[in-house]
């Protein structure tokens, strides 16, 4: 469905040039959901939203290819993209509370992208939304609220419809579970696995919270600094972390059966995406550093059915 080669993407600040992506390659299979984790500032979102050509006006993708059914979308003109924004591929934005408009009912931004794609009358639109809505668990006759009548579950799953409208096959969900609380975390998944189900949908997950990743999950992709460290199966990431930060990611979460009362941190904090370390990004914090990884970049290769950027491994 996706695949993404060697796409890099860079920020211009007054400060410097913010390399905020830097060579990522993955691909996305057909009801397939690959988990893009890691720590805040590793370049989630900006990879998100280059996938869908949304970023802001002083990024730049500087490299790279978006192949979506086998379409470059780097290679499309705005007209061309409005055409697949939404009809093939969607995004679930961050923060529901932000990204629902305040003075519009839920039904008028529903049916907004049918409309635009000209799929539809309005009046067929509603209907569609009304369906939609009790799909993901929404009474249909909320669709004449506002955002700020709905709970934060629901604003959620109006988010989760609104990507679905125009039935794509795929969704980017970016961080979806922001701000609920355990029990309405624990339905948003339950509602994502029911819908990739139903609709075949391939969903790219990004979170920095890998127990989610863990529970969801059919792919995990670890992202330090910009760059991709460990890429391949959930259980092969879960159970057998090979790079040190996802081995230190993995025990910084919170286990029932675990012994220990006092979970592991990772000292210091992510390098500048300006100005980064030479060598390994993630030397200054390694626990297993080498002399090598003070000067040479890791390369990403394929170690045991996964890909590992470690000079170590």
């Amino acid at each position: 469905m996706l695949e993404v080669n060697s796409l890099t993407v860079h920020y211009y600040t007054r400060r410097g040039i913010v390399r905020a992506v830097s060579n990522v390659s993955f691909t996305l299979d057909r009801s397939e959901i690959l988990s893009i984790c890691g720590e805040s500032g590793c370049g989630k979102t900006t990879l998100g939203l280059a996938l869908m050509k949304l970023l802001p006006q002083n990024a730049k993708i500087i490299g790279g290819s978006i192949l979506l059914n086998g379409r470059n979308i780097l290679s499309l003109n705005e007209d061309e993209l409005s055409n697949i924004r939404w009809s093939q591929i969607s995004m679930i934005f961050q923060g529901a509370m932000n990204a629902l408009n305040p003075v519009k009912r839920i039904g008028d931004q529903l049916i907004e992208p049918l409309i635009i794609h000209g799929k539809f009358s309005k009046e067929e639109a509603l209907e569609k939304a009304k369906e939609l809505l009790k799909l993901v668990g929404i009474d249909p006759i909320r669709i004449n609220s506002y955002p700020h009548t709905l709970s934060g579950g629901m604003k959620q799953r109006a988010l989760i419809a609104m990507a679905l409208i125009c039935s794509p096959k795929v969704v980017i969900a970016d961080e979806p579970f922001t701000a609920l609380d355990v029990m309405t975390q624990a339905q948003i998944i339950e509602l994502l696995k029911e819908l990739r189900e139903k609709l075949k949908l391939s969903i790219i997950l990004i979170t920095h919270d890998l127990a989610i990743a863990s529970e969801l999950a059919t792919k995990i992709m670890i992202m330090y600094a910009g760059r991709v460290v460990e890429y391949g199966w959930r259980e092969d990431i879960c159970e057998n972390p090979l790079h040190p930060y996802t081995q230190r990611l993995i025990k910084a979460i919170p286990s029932l059966s675990s012994k220990t009362t006092v979970l592991e941190s990772i000292p210091g904090t992510p390098p500048s995406l300006i100005n980064m370390p030479e060598g390994c990004s993630f030397n200054p914090r390694c626990p297993l550093v080498l002399n090598e990884c003070r000067w040479k970049e890791p390369i990403l290769r394929e170690i045991d059915g996964r890909y590992v950027a470690c000079h170590r491994v």
